[in-house]
């Protein structure tokens, strides 16, 4: 019996490959938001670079061309974003629900135009795992946690990359306290508007990126409506986690977990209805936004537009 057929270690690796959508979504939330850009357009942006990821792996036959494309479509979307709302000073959260609708569009309207209906699904190759020399050769943890696709690494070191940037680098320093004041951080010197350009376009390539590892890993091909609210989890994943990298990698594993049980509920026959099996990663982030929204942590200028010539108001 290999490690992987042992359910406990299968579960834990489920858990793994499951999270990374979690993950890089609400650390694109979270870069964002830290700036001061409340991004709620998590679900349409996953939609649409989910389709068009798909459609440029499809047609270059290159899977990396896919995850590139994935991560331009929500660039531009994080573009779109900071435009509006940091030039323009348009409500972010108005604006973040157009560009949901959006994102939703064109997800269902590029594959028809593009492929059309067809009687079988178009189909690219999947993500493979790679195992990491010796590490995977680990009795147990080895196959759970060093046996994984290439987005499941990228997905850990990203959130350590990020912790590190956030809290032992000047830089970071400027980009949180652009979210927390900007108008301190603009009497000291720092470019506030370029700071939200910046994370703002950053966190929609994150969320681009998670959209497209579906159809990469879970399917091989993009079904309307795939994200299945993965991109709403996003949010209240980036509040449990107190727009913190590392809580939100944590808070991930919590909600992948929760995804892949009741999965694991529904097929073992219980006689539970599997609507109500859907409903608990739902249930799940109810439960733990009552305690998390006890002592909310949150960027304290979130959600709102900078206005240098009312600074001084």
């Amino acid at each position: 019996m290999t490690d992987v057929n042992i359910p406990l270690i299968l579960y834990l690796k489920l858990i793994l490959l499951t999270m990374v959508p979690f993950v890089l979504a609400g650390q694109g939330t979270m870069v964002g938001g830290r700036a001061g850009v409340f991004n709620v357009a998590q679900e349409g942006i996953m939609l649409c670079s989910a389709s068009i990821g798909f459609l440029a792996s499809y047609y270059t036959g290159n899977l990396g061309m896919g995850i590139l494309a994935a991560m331009v479509v929500g660039g531009i979307f994080g573009l779109a974003l900071a435009y509006f709302t940091t030039t323009l000073k348009m409500d972010q959260f108005v604006i973040g629900l157009a560009l949901f609708f959006v994102g939703l569009g064109l997800s269902t309207l590029l594959p028809k135009l593009l492929i059309g209906v067809t009687m079988t699904p178009p189909l690219i190759p999947t993500l493979n795992n790679i195992p990491i020399p010796l590490l995977s050769e680990i009795p147990y943890i080895g196959e759970v946690f060093f046996n994984q696709n290439i987005l499941v690494y990228v997905s850990v070191l990203l959130s350590i990359f990020l912790w590190w940037g956030l809290y032992k680098t000047s830089f970071g320093l400027s980009l949180r306290s652009t979210g927390e004041s900007p108008q301190a951080s603009d009497s000291l010197g720092i470019n506030v508007t370029f700071m939200r350009y910046l994370a703002s376009i950053v966190g929609g390539a994150l969320i681009g990126l998670a959209g497209v590892y579906l159809p990469m890993v879970y399917t091989g091909t993009f079904t309307e409506g795939m994200v299945k609210g993965r991109g709403w989890l996003a949010i209240a994943l980036t509040f449990f986690g107190g727009w913190k990298p590392l809580n939100i990698l944590i808070g991930a594993l919590f909600f992948s977990g929760v995804e892949i049980l009741a999965y694991k509920v529904q097929i073992t026959a219980l006689g539970i209805p599997y609507q109500f099996l859907l409903m608990l990663p739902y249930l799940a982030t109810i439960f733990v936004m009552i305690f998390t929204f006890r002592k909310p942590t949150v960027p304290q200028f979130l959600g709102q537009n900078y206005d240098r010539e009312k600074r001084s108001l």
